[in-house]
């Protein structure tokens, strides 16, 4: 009995130190848990574009148009065919369609404070 319990008393003393160990392990320099946790900064998060609601969504037609100008500038030939907004948390988006006149079809995403994202490869979808 004795011996399991000085077996019992070993791994909990073990398993406390690794316990310790580990959450103070990168103290100082942003890793892991204590008061090294993020940089240094706790509670701070990094700031986010549109966070707390400062930047004006963009219209649909603004969508058109960034979509547009962004055609001109890479993707010559191709004209807006389609605009389809949806919304995803709590903002809306717009997947634009784009069509030259041999018929390819190119996609891009604008999000909703006017970044222009092409979607897919090289390859139009026929």
């Amino acid at each position: 009995m004795k011996r399991f319990l000085a077996l019992a008393i070993s791994a909990v003393a073990v398993l406390a130190f690794i316990g310790v160990a580990g959450a103070h392990w990168g103290e100082g320099r942003g890793r892991g848990w204590g008061p090294g946790m993020m940089g240094g900064r706790m509670g701070y998060s990094a700031p986010c574009p549109g966070a707390g609601g400062t930047a004006a969504e963009i219209t649909e037609e603004k969508a058109k148009e960034l979509a547009q100008q962004y055609a001109d500038k890479y993707l010559a030939g191709f004209k807006v065919e389609r605009v389809l907004p949806f919304t995803g948390m709590r903002h809306t988006r717009y997947t634009i369609e784009l069509k030259n006149p041999q018929g390819e079809v190119r996609t891009l995403h604008i999000n909703p404070f006017g970044a222009v994202i092409p979607f897919g490869g090289p390859f139009g979808r026929r």
